[in-house]
């Protein structure tokens, strides 16, 4: 059970509300999906996922899933959703991200990806069909099809080869999946990714291949791996005017509060980054105000709540004086606490943009909200 559904396209821009409906429940578009890499998104429970949060959905990792816990103990446990007791839908990345970055330890041919896990040096090969096995396994409501992601400065004939071979990739995900069954009473919905690097021939090429494969959804990948923010926009403003209007579009590990809001902007529906969680851990909050480094002296003394402006409970109970103090302390709290501000943020945001598409105010207020989440306070 899958399906889209558009709500409203604002009048001066191209932001859009909607709601997909999956086996586990709807989710209200635009939305920002918490990386849950390992079956967990670190340092948060899923309790506070659902009541701190707000999360909708939730991504989990195609590569290291099957390295740890692997796909018998999930398969065993009926799934990922039973196995970390989470009722909600979740998307699988297939993995090729994370090949990517393992560029001094693995080698690409047409069969597949053969590499090194980064965890024991243990050799294992990914093909289309295994990565669309593993997937099945995992149990998630949206998969991905296998890909590869060449590096940002990809000289053009190595991002149009790299771009052809993650075209027959998908075809060969799509006969997988045709000849096999979901393992656990609900059906799985394939996203192919668009391809092309920074090369905006490739990129129409790329769209116009995955639209003719009428999936249930279609990602956008390759962007935010260094190219700059302008070179991102441009690219995304391009792949949604070729993509499908009445299929969702994910834009695949992006990014900052601001470029969501500027890709929402640009007709992008979903949306997933590590960047509240990592950076959070590292001191970092974004808040309703701007950019708080929260490890600053300045800080110390400030017994104001993390984030009056934010509808959470955690950002309204402690204070910026003694989150910094757990930082200092190096206590595991403040690496829970921040992590839970700041995905509440991500997802107030992006329901915020929501209630702003469908009341005509989006681009006002976006305006605004750009300038104010960017300010270092």
């Amino acid at each position: 059970m899958f399906k889209y559904a558009l709500e409203k396209v604002d009048d001066a821009t191209k932001a859009r509300a909607g709601i997909i409906t999956t086996s586990h429940s709807t989710i209200q578009t635009p939305i920002f999906m918490p990386v849950g890499t390992v079956g967990t998104v670190k340092a948060v429970m899923q309790q506070q996922l659902l009541n701190d949060v707000k999360a909708q959905i939730i991504l989990g990792n195609t590569y290291h899933l099957f390295l740890r816990p692997g796909t018998d103990v999930l398969q065993a446990a009926n799934g990922l959703h039973k196995f970390i007791n989470w009722q909600k839908p979740i998307l699988t990345d297939s993995g090729g991200y994370q090949v990517f970055s393992l560029a001094q330890n693995r080698k690409i041919t047409e069969e597949g990806v053969l590499f090194q896990s980064h965890i024991d040096g243990s050799r294992h090969l990914f093909t289309p069909e295994k990565v669309m096995e593993i997937q099945r396994k995992i149990g998630a409501d949206i998969i991905m099809a296998f890909d590869e992601c060449p590096p940002a400065a990809s000289e053009y004939t190595y991002a149009k080869n790299s771009m052809e071979l993650t075209h027959r990739w998908l075809d060969r995900c799509i006969n997988y999946l045709n000849e096999s069954e979901a393992l656990y009473g609900y059906e799985q919905h394939l996203f192919p990714i668009v391809q092309g690097n920074t090369y905006k021939d490739l990129r129409v090429a790329s769209c116009n291949y995955i639209a003719d494969r009428n999936a249930s959804g279609n990602a956008i990948g390759g962007l935010s791996v260094g190219e700059p923010e302008e070179i991102m926009y441009d690219i995304t403003a391009l792949c949604c005017e070729h993509l499908p209007t009445e299929k969702p579009r994910y834009l695949m590990g992006v990014g900052t509060p601001w470029n969501i809001l500027e890709c929402i902007s640009l007709g992008i529906d979903m949306f997933d980054c590590v960047m509240p969680t990592r950076n959070g851990r590292n001191g970092m909050l974004f808040t309703t105000q701007g950019i708080i480094n929260i490890k600053n002296k300045k800080w110390a003394t400030d017994f104001s709540v993390i984030d009056e402006g934010l509808p959470c409970e955690i950002s309204n109970y402690y204070s910026k004086a003694y989150l910094r103090h757990l930082f200092v302390a190096d206590e595991l709290l403040a690496l829970q606490l921040a992590s839970i501000h700041n995905l509440a943020f991500y997802l107030w945001m992006v329901d915020e943009a929501r209630n702003k598409i469908l009341d005509g105010s989006f681009a006002l207020w976006k305006a605004d909200a750009v300038s104010r989440y960017k300010q270092r306070l």
